[in-house]
């Protein structure tokens, strides 16, 4: 249920956000680590490249503000010419220009997050699956640890484990664990944004690359965009859905629609019978629709000795996982 199995699983760039900001960062440190990762881990992903396309002059001229960003933080981009467009990706729509994200990529989410489970459990490491966090303790300001409560799901039985140290990331239960360290002044609502997903079953068209549309300003996401598995298979979305309720993982027959024709702009062929609805994921956020721009949340709190905060890990979180993890060892060691 959680973002880890439930997203696009695209090794992203780092384009799209402010040069200071820790999803700029994190996501550029991230990248080379996870690819190098998968690697030596024969872990299966991809560079596939990401074409962002334009279809009015605003459009590229926002694309073309986007290149020049990617420059000045060191991501490779380049501008795709129209015929250098149309040998490659011939059924991919860009009336007005096409930027080249070369380093972005795929990778299979699962085989990671299966990997980094057992590379924990190999250096000692304990995952208890089903077991919610009711409640924390902390004592004596974190210098004597924290006393976690969980419950199991079967048999309802509480049971508490000691810790010299806490690093809340839960995800989309961030907010409600941060909720139960700090005091009430330092609470934190979430807000959850549900992400449908789209299957295609036909075998025409059939790009090799990613496609995106041009970014739209304070949407809450980068629009429903064209991915591919590591099969090849083609996959629309996600969409935004603005929910009350994170495990509200149930495809609504009402987006199919919208997801269209959102495709159609840059896909036009597409055979829309062979468009289904797929799976859904949710995005955990820090503030509600048109709010604007969130950056990760990292960081140690005040008065409470050994505890590390993760909130908003959001995308590009898959992709800045290993530099996320080296950030919060600097915070707890360093």
């Amino acid at each position: 249920m959680e973002t880890s199995s439930r997203n696009s699983e695209v090794i992203h760039a780092g384009l799209y956000y402010g040069v200071d900001t820790l999803k700029t960062n994190l996501c550029v440190q991230g990248r080379p680590m996870l690819y190098d990762l998968c690697a030596k881990q024969s872990i299966p992903c991809r560079n596939t490249k990401k074409w962002i396309v334009a279809q009015t002059e605003q459009q590229w001229t926002d694309c073309l503000k986007l290149h020049r960003h990617a420059q000045h933080i060191g991501v490779p981009t380049r501008l795709v010419g129209r015929e250098e467009g149309r040998r490659r990706e011939a059924e991919v729509q860009a009336k007005a220009g096409i930027v080249e994200s070369e380093s972005t990529g795929i990778v299979d989410g699962h085989s990671l997050m299966t990997f980094l489970q057992g590379d924990l459990e190999e250096k000692g490491g304990d995952c208890a699956f089903r077991s919610p966090v009711t409640r924390v303790e902390t004592l004596d300001g974190g210098r004597a640890g924290y006393r976690v409560y969980t419950q199991d799901r079967q048999t309802g039985e509480e049971t508490a484990i000691t810790a010299e140290t806490l690093v809340n990331s839960a995800g989309l239960a961030a907010c409600a664990i941060n909720n139960m360290v700090l005091p009430t002044e330092r609470h934190r609502t979430p807000y959850f944004a549900k992400g449908s997903y789209f299957s295609y079953a036909a075998s025409h068209p059939k790009p090799s690359t990613l496609v995106y549309p041009a970014p739209e300003p304070d949407q809450g996401s980068l629009g429903t965009h064209l991915t591919l598995d590591l099969a090849g298979r083609v996959r629309f979305g996600p969409d935004l859905e603005w929910v009350d309720d994170a495990t509200d993982l149930s495809p609504h027959l009402g987006r199919l629609e919208d997801a269209i024709r959102a495709v159609q702009t840059y896909l036009p062929g597409i055979d829309r019978s062979a468009v289904a609805l797929d799976y859904c994921g949710i995005r955990p956020k820090l503030a509600g629709p048109g709010s604007g721009f969130q950056d990760f949340v990292i960081q140690t709190e005040q008065g409470f000795e050994g505890f590390v905060n993760l909130l908003g890990i959001e995308s590009p979180g898959l992709t800045s996982s290993l530099a996320i993890a080296e950030m919060v060892e600097r915070l707890l060691y360093r």
